[in-house]
């Protein structure tokens, strides 16, 4: 069913946990993460800040499947051995400690995440052919209400800014269906706008990996 960008809720992390160990990323069809006494629950949202697989590295997820030392990252198959090599996935996690929302946007746009390319011609071959080599990075920007300004939302994107540390942004959209966009995020605090259209405030949002989305 076709849908319209209307009814879009966003969120940004609103800080993320301590760091917990992961000492086993299993390959399977959907993986599991060992964490000594993670202390998670089914439905949390968790962000990789650290994993020798390149895919899994600096990812957002949500989790399933908790056990006292396990849990599920939903949806993320890694039973692909040559991109998921055996017994590298070890790293780190972080809980995403809640949402903070930021309201009154409008004119988004992305941008990246599309497959990259390399084009070659052997000497003896009329044809030219292409190769996968990865994936662009992924950005976005948005405009947010300049009146919003000193209110949650502002000003967790301005200390976001301040520090250019990495965070997650979560996009709900009337569906219900959820987007993950692991990123680092820029504020412009001087607002801009025209005779005929109200003041903004333009945010970039820089991906860090892949977005992850689920139905619901």
């Amino acid at each position: 069913m076709a849908q319209v960008l209307t009814g879009l809720t966003r969120y940004v992390a609103t800080s993320l946990a301590a760091e917990k160990t992961i000492t086993v990323a299993t390959n399977a069809s959907t993986c599991v993460c060992t964490s000594t006494a993670h202390g998670y629950s089914n439905g949390d949202f968790v962000f990789i800040t650290d994993s020798g697989w390149s895919r899994m590295h600096k990812r957002a997820f949500r989790i399933a499947s908790v056990a006292t030392d396990t849990f599920q990252l939903e949806g993320f198959n890694t039973s692909d051995t040559v991109l998921f090599p055996s017994g590298s996935g070890v790293g780190s996690v972080q809980k995403i400690s809640g949402w903070t929302q930021i309201p009154s946007t409008m004119n988004t746009q992305v941008a990246g995440g599309e497959p990259k390319t390399t084009t070659y011609q052997f000497e003896d071959s009329e044809i030219e052919a292409s190769l996968n080599t990865g994936f662009s990075a992924a950005t976005e920007t948005f405009d947010i209400d300049a009146d919003e300004v000193g209110n949650t939302g502002y000003n967790l994107l301005q200390s976001y800014t301040d520090v250019q540390t990495d965070t997650v942004m979560k996009k709900v959209m009337r569906s219900g269906s959820i987007i993950l966009l692991p990123c680092k995020i820029s504020l412009n605090p001087n607002p801009t706008g025209s005779s005929n259209s109200i003041m903004v405030n333009r945010v970039s949002v820089n991906g860090t990996n892949r977005v992850t989305r689920y139905e619901s």
